[in-house]
């Protein structure tokens, strides 16, 4: 089955799912960075932060008003994914600052690359919005340099972010397994791409970016 094929109405709920999705993880990720803000080691870690936190409520504005270009409540729209994303969040609650720029490097990108490979089966405008959306802020250069020269200063905190690290991705597979089985319309895209080797290449291209931004911090994936 390729895209063409994919039933319309699947599509157009996938996309309302897709955007209600993506509009609460901006909302909180706007939260957690200001909240994560506060754990900065100097001022110029706060300003920095609060800048990426400022990108991500432009973020969420963003896709708020294409949920109501498309005639939808964003308050509805988000609503189904409430309660995975607390949990995931209250469930990998940062120690510490590090911890913190971990999280929001590895469990968040692992979290976008999933939606990229949704998004690509959406229509226009929607495809090209959620694309601009998952953009970096700036955040991945940020994390990389304070975590690298972190465990430069001290090695022994490599193996403690290496273990969180794998944690946060195991706790983000399981409610991406959550919100596929409440959500089909969102599936029912992955299951359009084709037989099971396509959707193992998925998985592998998600697993081999993880892989790479684990290089980036230094850590062992």
């Amino acid at each position: 089955m390729d895209q063409a094929t994919v039933d319309q109405a699947t599509v157009d709920q996938a996309t309302v799912d897709l955007l209600g999705l993506l509009a609460y993880g901006e909302l909180t990720a706007f939260e957690r960075m200001a909240t994560d803000a506060r754990m900065s080691p100097t001022v110029a870690d706060k300003i920095a932060l609060a800048k990426m936190a400022a990108a991500e409520f432009a973020h969420f504005q963003a896709i708020s008003d294409e949920l109501d270009r498309l005639g939808v409540d964003r308050e509805l729209a988000m609503a189904p994914f409430i309660a995975p994303l607390t949990a995931f969040h209250n469930s990998t609650a940062p120690a510490d600052w590090l911890e913190s720029l971990v999280k929001a490097y590895v469990g968040d990108n692992i979290a976008a690359d999933f939606y990229r490979e949704i998004a690509a089966r959406l229509p226009s405008p929607s495809r090209e919005l959620v694309l601009k959306v998952l953009d970096d802020t700036g955040h991945a250069a940020f994390a990389v340099e304070r975590v690298r020269a972190a465990i430069s200063a001290n090695p022994t905190v490599a193996g403690r972010l290496a273990l969180w690290a794998r944690r946060l991705v195991g706790e983000a597979l399981t409610q991406a397994q959550r919100v596929g089985v409440d959500r089909d319309a969102l599936t029912g895209l992955l299951v359009g791409v084709g037989d099971l080797e396509a959707l193992a290449a998925i998985f592998n291209r998600i697993m081999a970016a993880h892989g790479r931004r684990m290089a980036a911090l230094g850590l062992s994936a």
